[in-house]
């Protein structure tokens, strides 16, 4: 397991923060309150472990199919279903929706190979994640991977908690299946469109892997 380079800054404030606490525990609260001055140290070691697993990014064996679309994130699946897509196709797409909570490795991947050829920003909302209006409400960054005919939507959503979206691809850019694609900090959402006819390998409620689990079959 490593650490993804978008937590050292986080982790370098959390763990100064976690020292100063303690120390000023260790001065004024240890001799009068030595209970307190104890639960004040494991809560903060809580948080401070918590704050670097949030960030970690786990040994996996990738999963590599041309043909395949594989699970952009970690998560629970929310939706699958049939919508009109407003934002590019203009048109009914499939859309399948991995939701992420703040335990999940939160690495966004490329669930296809190809090439970029949208990549949008939108400001919105933070509704919860899991709120059918959240895909298209929510602060958002929108991208499309194209293969030969084929093109895939992917939406990383923020939600009640994720407050930054980070997303490493330009348009014209060439990428790879399960590279990395972004990260969304302290918990959110992914959606993707595609294209009708699109054989679904999961189902509702099902945990996935990012770079790993089989959603669809183009």
């Amino acid at each position: 397991m490593t650490i993804h380079r978008e937590g050292y800054r986080s982790i370098a404030i959390g763990t100064i923060i976690f020292v100063l606490i303690n120390t000023v525990s260790v001065n004024f609260l240890s001799t009068p309150f030595p209970l307190l001055g104890w639960l004040l140290l494991f809560v903060t070691l809580f948080i401070l472990l918590f704050l670097i697993s949030f960030f970690r990014i786990p040994n996996r064996a990738l999963t590599i199919i041309d043909g395949q679309v594989i699970a952009p994130a970690d998560g629970k699946v929310v939706v699958i279903e049939e919508v009109i897509d407003e934002e590019y196709f203009k048109e009914k797409r499939l859309q399948v929706s991995v939701f992420m909570s703040p335990a999940n490795v939160h690495v966004n991947r490329n669930p296809i190979s190809g090439e970029v050829v949208y990549n949008q920003y939108h400001k919105g909302k933070y509704l919860v994640a899991w709120h059918p209006k959240s895909s298209t409400e929510n602060e958002r960054h929108s991208i499309v991977i194209k293969n030969g005919s084929t093109e895939i939507l992917v939406k990383q959503i923020a939600g009640a908690l994720a407050k930054r979206i980070v997303n490493y691809l330009q348009v014209g850019q060439q990428v790879k299946q399960t590279e990395e694609m972004g990260f969304i900090k302290f918990g959110s959402r992914v959606d993707m469109l595609l294209p009708i006819g699109s054989k679904i390998n999961v189902q509702l409620n099902q945990v996935v892997q990012g770079g790993v689990t089989v959603i669809a079959t183009l």
